[in-house]
Formats: C-alpha cells, structure tokens, sequence
C-alpha cells in the first residue's frame, strides 16, 4: 500500500515521464458515478492540450487516480497539470453535490483554522513517480491497467470502461483515448 500524505516530491526533469497517482477525500468512492468519470475525463482532456502532456495510460478507481503522463516541453511542471486537472472538476462535482445531494456535503468539510473547507481530492499532490526507462514505463503501465483486475472488480483490465486498458486491445471504452507512445519508450 502506498502513502497518500499531504506532501508529494515532485522532479520536473526534461525526458522524463510520469506516473502520478491522486485520491478522493478520504478515500470515498467518489469517482463511482459515470457523470463523475466523465467530468475527470474533460478535465483531463482540457489540461493535457493546454499544458501540452501526452497521456499514456490510465485508470479511474472508485475512490483513486492513476495517470501515466509525458510532457511535450522540456520546462514543465506536474503539479501545475494535476491543479489543471483536479481544481476545475472539484468545483464541478461539488457544484452538483451542493444542488442534488447536500447531504454529502459535510463528509466532505474539515475545519482549517477559522474557516470551513469543502473537498473532493485528498489534500496534497498524492504520489508522483519519474520514469527514466522503457521497462520502468511498461511496468507503471500493466500496474495502473491492473488496479480494477487486482481489486476483484473485473476479471480483465481491459473489460474496465475508465481504464486505457480498453485502448490498448484496440478497443474504445470511453473517449478519453491515450497518446501514442514513442518508439524509443517501447524498447
């Protein structure tokens, strides 16, 4: 089991690749909803063209993210892509919560010093892992493919809809399809 602290080492090293990982609030089941997945999967979609990442594979969990990047500049910075990615769909999902299920809402709440904050994410970056080698990709690859199959959820990777898994048997199981991966990260 890994450690989702509030803290997160990020490594911003042009050539490098990286798998980030981002949980719930609490780990709550909040990504189990279709609407959900597919608010991520705009924010995603959005981030990645502005902040220009390639996005080579990913799973959505009930109540965690696993996303396998590559930016396209060598000055970049994952903590901004994960901002771009997180804040706009927290504030979509949030907004929803407040109008069709307030009830939610204050397992949500933590008081900060004089004032109430509401969250979807878990506070903090969550965990990021630079990729240097081919092998080391592929790995991170049939890990983060393999989360809903190690779960029990589905007896393969590619039969769940929120993964790349789908993608990469030639399959599309959403619309959030992932980038190529360059011959030289294959070897």
């Amino acid at each position: 089991m890994r450690h989702y602290g509030p803290h997160r080492n990020s490594i911003n090293t042009p050539g490098h690749a990286h798998e980030l990982t981002f949980s719930c609030y609490q780990r709550l089941p909040m990504l189990s909803k279709p609407r959900t997945c597919e608010w991520l999967a705009d924010a995603i979609e959005q981030a990645r063209t502005e902040l220009r990442f390639d996005l080579w594979a990913y799973v959505f969990m009930p109540e965690h993210v696993h996303l396998v990047v590559n930016p396209r500049e060598a000055q970049y910075s994952t903590s901004d892509f994960l901002e771009s990615v997180k804040q706009p769909m927290s504030r979509k999902a949030l907004a929803f919560l407040r109008e069709n299920a307030p009830e939610w809402i204050p397992r949500l709440q933590k008081q900060r010093g004089g004032r109430v904050e509401t969250h979807f994410w878990l506070r903090g970056g969550g965990y990021d892992r630079n990729i240097t080698e081919p092998s080391t990709l592929q790995k991170m690859i049939e890990y983060t493919h393999l989360n809903p199959v190690r779960r029990g959820l589905v007896e393969k990777a590619s039969d769940w809809k929120w993964s790349s898994a789908g993608w990469y048997q030639g399959e599309e199981p959403n619309r959030l399809k992932p980038d190529h991966i360059p011959p030289e990260w294959l070897a």
